[in-house]
């Protein structure tokens, strides 16, 4: 395959989805949605839509295919890696009172949206189930991880930690994961009638989401970020998906599996770690900095990061 294909076919794998994250922008700038649909939106997707695309995809696939324990251990181990490289680099180069913010945004991607709307755009079925799969798993190591160290810089706020359990163990994306596998291992036949209503629901998701991520966005929000925020978005876009994907190469992972890491290790960084800064008290306007900037310049590393995999023959 010519360098031009490899680089034509990564454009049609990374451009619908960041199309979709451009065209929340103008919506926003010309009225047509505002915060209250981004807000209501966002509640259907994370409580509904998405935990019927994860149910349906699961059930729907062949386990023996999609399930990879190596794949998920891997995934795991090196989450907890990234997050204790992004601390250690904010202990050494970030301001005390910025740390968490920065740590949190450096590690915590957006895998549940724009990972899975890439790992499905690169490997049809198999990237949508095998990534809901460690969507499951990414949403415990992100929320765990990220309380700990946002905390750990607040000594007046109080984590309830038995709320933030309760929170994690009812969370609508993990419930619809333990459910779907639970029914794909036990063999039992969904109706046909139930699987296709799910299917409709399902794919109101990446869409309606990757919207809604561009209806929050500002784009000044690039004028407004300093030094931190800027450090934070190179760690995330750019050094912890190159030692990640490196790691998992030499380790001897298929290209599927490579692919897969590569698309969810370079991610933006969630909308979420917004939220919960805010929620926290810590510096929300640094947070949503991050989320900006990485955001909108993900378009770019994550197209280039695909083409040189591909150009190697790698994924």
């Amino acid at each position: 395959m010519s360098l031009i294909s490899i680089f034509v076919h990564t454009l049609n794998t990374t451009l619908p989805v960041f199309a979709l994250v451009f065209a929340g922008i103008l919506m926003r700038r010309a009225g047509w949605i505002d915060d209250r649909f981004v807000s209501a939106a966002s509640t259907i997707v994370f409580k509904a839509s998405m935990p019927a695309l994860i149910f349906v995809s699961i059930v729907s696939a062949d386990l023996a295919e999609a399930f990879r324990p190596r794949l998920l251990i891997y995934f795991g181990l090196a989450s907890i890696v990234s997050f204790f490289a992004a601390w250690a680099w904010a202990i050494w180069r970030v301001p005390h009172a910025q740390r968490g913010v920065y740590t949190q945004g450096a590690f915590r991607g957006n895998c549940g949206i724009m990972g899975l709307a890439l790992a499905q755009n690169l490997y049809g079925d198999f990237g949508l189930s095998a990534g809901s799969i460690l969507v499951g798993e990414v949403i415990l190591v992100y929320n765990v991880f990220s309380v700990i160290v946002l905390t750990w810089y607040q000594p007046d706020q109080t984590a309830d930690w038995r709320s933030i359990c309760r929170g994690i163990i009812r969370n609508p994306l993990i419930l619809a994961t333990i459910v779907a596998g639970a029914v794909a291992a036990s063999g039992l036949t969904m109706p046909t009638w139930v699987m296709t209503s799910g299917d409709y629901f399902a794919q109101l998701t990446l869409p309606l989401a990757l919207i809604c991520i561009g209806g929050a966005l500002s784009v000044r929000a690039l004028y407004d970020a300093r030094g931190v925020a800027f450090s934070a978005s190179a760690l995330k876009l750019i050094a912890l998906p190159t030692l990640a994907t490196a790691g998992a190469w030499m380790i001897g992972f298929e290209p599927r599996e490579l692919g897969l890491m590569f698309v969810y290790f370079a991610c933006p960084t969630a909308a979420a770690s917004f939220i919960m800064v805010e929620a926290m008290g810590g510096d929300a306007r640094l947070a949503a900095n991050i989320v900006a900037v990485t955001t909108l310049l993900a378009s770019v590393t994550i197209s280039t990061g695909v083409f040189v995999l591909k150009a190697g023959g790698l994924i």
